[in-house]
């Protein structure tokens, strides 16, 4: 997926699924699953704060988004079911996200395996 505007037209949060579909555009979309933005969030509390102080997410599967809240004009803040609000996730990280997300998933499944975790099957 290449995206050429970085600004979402259009966000929706499904709740029976927990996806967020983000468009850019008319006909550019992804779909980020709330587990996904978790474990990925743009915040000190995951990403510390410099490199090297990351804090892997573990334990996030069946995690949710209560709430989406605008930020100006360039984020929204994701409330997640488990607490979690500190993220802002900026128009260019949701883009970030969209185009590589596959491989920043595999690196997060990689990590939990190095450190001897396994994400649990999630409810229905």
């Amino acid at each position: 997926m290449s995206i050429k505007q970085s600004i979402p037209t259009e966000i929706n949060y499904h709740k029976k699924s927990r996806v967020l579909d983000v468009a850019f555009g008319d006909d550019e979309r992804c779909q980020l699953t709330a587990e996904f933005l978790r474990v990925h969030s743009p915040s000190a509390e995951v990403r510390g704060h410099g490199p090297g102080q990351e804090v892997l997410q573990i334990g996030k599967e069946d995690v949710g988004i209560d709430r989406i809240e605008p930020v100006g004009n360039y984020a929204v803040r994701l409330y997640f079911d488990d607490g979690h609000d500190t993220g802002l996730f900026s128009w260019q990280e949701l883009q970030r996200f969209c185009v590589h997300g596959e491989q920043l998933w595999a690196d997060y499944l990689s990590r939990l395996a190095a450190a001897g975790h396994q994400r649990k099957s999630t409810k229905s």
